[in-house]
């Protein structure tokens, strides 16, 4: 039996393909069908995370990363990516799936102001995290969390960048742009890190039992 370990390099089966494999498509209008409805639920479900605001220390979390890099192991890296593009195209038309929207602002406005490279680094996380899924690292408490340790710095560099950019870079953009967020982000990861693996165990004993 082949061992889809660290350091495999051969795809397996994204949670989302063993819950609803493409193999049940018959034709080209029901492929077609299944990666709307999968896609349009993924930026759903990563709309209202982004809602979401638990208090913390010592800004409040939102859980739209914690979305993002689950939709994005669940789904593999193709649909994982456009799904936030979808995501992000919802927003760009002005609907209000931001945090923070529609208060500082929507659409275009809103996506170039301080957050517009967080929401870049949100499309490289997605597919970065569903590559390394698609190599079984979600089935593993430490390689999903790794996994999610990468998808975090893609989603930290252009977000920090863009922030040096566009206030300049003598202002003190780590501690506005990263410090704040590392505690929450480091408690999104591990939850995200156990959840997958835990899906993946609880899936094996359903159909094990079916």
């Amino acid at each position: 039996m082949q061992h889809h370990g660290f350091n495999s390099r051969v795809k397996v089966q994204t949670l989302v393909e063993i819950i609803w494999p493409a193999s049940t498509v018959l034709n080209a209008i029901g492929s077609a069908l299944r990666v709307t409805l999968l896609t349009v639920i993924g930026s759903l479900i990563i709309w209202q995370a982004a809602k979401i605001q638990i208090p913390f220390y010592p800004v409040p979390m939102t859980m739209g990363t914690f979305a993002v890099f689950v939709i994005g192991m669940a789904y593999g890296w193709r649909l994982g990516t456009a799904t936030v593009l979808l995501y992000l195209a919802e927003g760009l038309m002005g609907l209000p799936v931001f945090a923070g929207t529609p208060e500082k602002g929507i659409g275009l406005a809103y996506m170039l102001g301080g957050t517009g490279g967080y929401l870049v680094g949100y499309v490289l996380a997605a597919g970065s995290v569903g590559a390394l899924a698609e190599r079984g690292w979600d089935k593993n408490i430490l390689t999903s969390a790794l996994a999610m340790f990468v998808g975090n710095l893609l989603i930290y560099v252009p977000g920090l960048l863009w922030l040096g950019i566009l206030f300049g870079w003598d202002k003190p953009i780590i501690q506005w742009g990263l410090t704040p967020f590392l505690v929450g982000d480091f408690a999104k990861l591990a939850l995200a890190a156990v959840l997958m693996p835990l899906t993946w165990k609880l899936f094996g004993r359903f159909k094990g039992r079916a």
